[in-house]
């Protein structure tokens, strides 16, 4: 490879939300869903060629900016977006929070599918609608789609949004055309609008392929809005940039509004650079390393739990750096393991409960971090394994 994933960088006392919440040196966190390498190098170079101006005021988005994306979404996936489609703001949950104020008023309900990101509840709550969950099927070690109960909940007059997650996270598919096709049927049928989150879409294992919900055709397109960032594909989080991508022009206003009153409509010069470096030929080639790398780490994982820890069966990762662990064999429920986990071995790693029901029993692990920290975080859970069976 000509990047070093296994290269250990020292994040703590330098403001990390995921390392420096951690109390004790000795803490290690494979809990919040950023990464642990560092970012490729054509970022860093625009970075610190734009730290050398040494003015930073407001930041007017350039042509450069649209070129990037469109050229990139083109080429990437197939997906052919026009300029005036692109809305830009800090963050793709900023993003969600504006299209619901945007299209549903307080009362209105929004579907999801559980257990999934933790943040699409509070941001239907924030906007004073109704959470409506549409919780997945596990099949051995993977989810399908409950079409029936979908149909059945989207049929409900009050239901205004479906909210997509593709690449699903936590449950690491990557959605099919054919299973987006279903989808958005389902909803089109009962006019309900799609919005789909596709932060993760850069982050598929191989011989799975990312299709954007919006590029099924014209119908996909013009009842959906897409959220996209590089922020989890290229360690940008902490830049805060991200976009929608929206047909209409009649929504594109209401969004536009709401994204200003949210009040996170001006985004930083140090986001716009990032993002046009990293939608580049050097950024497609350091994420396809990258996707290979974290590809291997699951592989690691895969076969350590098969070996030591056969009770606590993986669900396939498709997509995403995020797997997900049935841990249902504990007498624990998951918010217990968490704590117990980071009190008795120091591992921190996420409860699926976070991601509504649908998680209890369930752990989410951060793969995207060197292999050596991966073998670590397996040993300290397979010791606390050990030290529970001996317990009871």
């Amino acid at each position: 490879m000509k990047y070093n994933f296994d290269e250990l960088t020292d994040r703590r006392h330098t403001g990390s939300y995921k390392w420096d919440s951690a109390v004790g040196e000795d803490v290690l966190p494979m809990w919040v869903a950023d990464m642990d390498f560092q970012t490729v190098p054509v970022i860093i170079e625009a970075l610190q060629k734009r730290v050398a101006h040494g003015i930073f005021g407001y930041t007017k988005v350039p042509d450069t900016y649209y070129e990037a994306i469109i050229r990139w979404f083109s080429r990437q996936h197939g997906w052919s977006i026009d300029r005036e489609w692109i809305q830009y703001t800090i963050g793709v949950v900023p993003a969600l929070s504006a299209i619901i104020k945007a299209m549903t008023c307080p009362g209105d309900k929004v579907v999801v599918q559980t257990p999934v990101y933790n943040c699409f509840f509070s941001s239907i709550r924030n906007n004073g609608c109704e959470i409506v969950t549409s919780p997945l099927l596990r099949e051995g070690d993977t989810y399908r789609v409950d079409y029936a109960d979908l149909e059945e909940k989207v049929s409900d007059p009050k239901v205004k949004l479906f909210l997509l997650c593709n690449p699903h996270n936590p449950a690491g598919r990557v959605w099919t055309p054919e299973e987006l096709c279903c989808m958005g049927e389902i909803c089109f049928r009962h006019d309900v609008f799609v919005v789909a989150d596709e932060i993760h879409c850069e982050l598929v294992m191989p011989g799975y392929v990312y299709t954007p919900f919006a590029s099924l055709g014209e119908k996909f397109l013009q009842h959906s809005a897409t959220c996209i960032s590089p922020s989890k594909a290229f360690n940008l989080a902490g830049l805060q940039i991200a976009n929608i991508v929206l047909w209409s022009e009649e929504l594109r206003k209401k969004v536009d509004r709401a994204i200003n009153i949210n009040e996170v409509c001006d985004v930083n010069p140090f986001g716009v650079a990032a993002l046009i470096a990293a939608y580049s030929e050097e950024g497609a080639e350091w994420l396809k390393q990258l996707n290979a790398y974290i590809a291997g780490n699951y592989q690691y994982m895969q076969h350590f739990c098969n070996e030591r820890l056969p009770q606590f069966p993986l669900i396939k990762l498709e997509g995403t750096y995020l797997a997900w662990m049935d841990c249902s064999v504990l007498a624990l429920n998951a918010e217990e393991i968490e704590t117990q986990l980071l009190d008795e071995e120091k591992l921190w790693l996420n409860a699926g409960t976070m991601y509504g029901e649908a998680g209890e029993g369930f752990m989410r692990w951060n793969l995207a971090c060197p292999r050596s920290r991966v073998e670590e975080g397996l040993r300290r859970f397979s010791c606390f394994v050990e030290k529970k069976v001996k317990k009871n």
